[in-house]
């Protein structure tokens, strides 16, 4: 491939192999795709739907977060939210949903790191109360539960980790409730349930912390009072 110079040559330097890689690693950089908020919405995008069902209200939720696909097919691609839609049947909370599926999708665009969504909305507290989720999770709000299910989606994706208990520990703690239970737990409780007298984790938010070994311990997190 042959260019045309149009200036004239005040000087050379013949470049090694070695910074004719770096040049070419550079190029290859600055091709990158990153999110921001000029990235255009593609024709089509891949999303997930997330039920939410609380006792609060007789009709579900549900959560579609769709995602764009950036450096499709090259070792950099990545899998970023985009857009975010609530539906329900319930219009009682109608006005806040829209601002809120609008100010989220904003925070999408935007790109960087938008993970500290999570946190900002499970820390919201509804002033009449919480409720318990199948299997003892509390939810301090409907947001805190959009919040986690914001949270399975970003994990889902790779955005963020999901934090995995040691498997020794684990053991120790499969065995700890064996123990705890006895063999009088009741024929018809679920696999998934903890003890009647748990108290809720304050890591974790599920109602599976009971005194163990002289000291207060989640048996759905591991975290534990004494460390």
């Amino acid at each position: 491939m042959s260019k045309k110079i149009s200036q004239k040559i005040v000087g050379y330097k013949v470049a090694t192999e070695e910074q004719k890689q770096e040049a070419v690693a550079k190029e290859a950089e600055s091709n990158i795709i990153q999110m921001h908020e000029k990235v255009s919405r593609p024709e089509e995008l891949a999303g997930s739907t997330y039920k939410i069902k609380t006792p609060m209200s007789d009709h579900a939720l549900y959560l579609t977060i769709n995602d764009i696909v950036l450096n499709m097919g090259t070792d950099h691609e990545l899998r970023r939210p985009f857009e975010v839609f609530i539906n329900s049947k319930n219009m009682d909370h109608f006005q806040w949903i829209v601002a809120l599926t609008r100010v989220l999708s904003a925070v999408f665009r935007k790109g960087g790191d938008c993970t500290f969504l999570v946190e900002e909305m499970k820390a919201v507290f509804d002033p009449q109360g919480g409720y318990y989720k199948p299997g003892g999770k509390f939810m301090p709000s409907l947001v805190a539960e959009i919040g986690w299910a914001i949270e399975d989606h970003l994990q889902k994706i790779g955005m963020l980790q999901k934090p995995e208990i040691p498997e020794h520990q684990q053991k120790i703690m499969d065995e700890k409730r064996a123990q705890f239970e006895g063999a009088a737990a009741a024929p018809t409780a679920e696999a998934s349930d903890f003890p009647p007298t748990a108290e809720v984790c304050k890591k974790c938010s599920v109602k599976a912390v009971i005194l163990m070994d002289g000291c207060m311990t989640c048996l759905n997190c591991g975290d534990s009072k004494c460390g």
